[in-house]
């Protein structure tokens, strides 16, 4: 048990200062997201919490438009992703889009993930949370080294 690391993708620590945290988290589902996201701000009260959410699948964004986008406004700060639509063929009328207007936190974008690593060079961030089941763990090195660079580095 000593040597047992936790389960992968399920509040991982990537980075952990007093400057920066990153978080990765595997949290697709609304009831996910809101355990992950309350147990976020129980441990760093007194930061920003911005988090990059990928929605998974077109049916489960329609179906539960309304239950992420409840989830996502417990945060400072929201990153809305492109669906990743797994064994899905898109569904007319949905998108990411459906979740974001419901989103009642002030902060809140939507960005695909050819634009994320540019935006997070640009917007400042205390605890970053990266959540979904799509491919967004693909982006983590990256997200990672832009992190280290700007908060790491000596120059901020």
């Amino acid at each position: 048990i000593h040597t047992f690391q936790g389960a992968v993708r399920r509040f991982d620590f990537h980075i952990r200062t007093d400057r920066i945290v990153f978080i990765d988290d595997y949290a697709h589902h609304p009831r996910e997201l809101s355990a992950a996201i309350e147990s976020i701000k129980a441990l760093y009260t007194d930061k920003k919490i911005t988090a990059v959410f990928q929605p998974h699948l077109y049916s489960r964004t329609r179906d539960f438009a309304q239950e992420f986008a409840d989830s996502l406004s417990l945060l400072d700060d929201v990153i809305l992703l492109d669906i990743y639509p797994a064994r899905e063929e898109p569904i007319e009328g949905v998108s990411s889009q459906i979740i974001f207007d419901k989103i009642t936190s002030a902060q809140k974008l939507l960005c695909t993930k050819q634009e994320l690593t540019d935006l997070l060079r640009n917007k400042d961030v205390e605890v970053l949370v990266t959540f979904g089941a799509g491919d967004i763990d693909r982006l983590l090195p990256e997200i990672e080294q832009v992190l280290k660079e700007k908060y790491l580095s000596g120059s901020k």
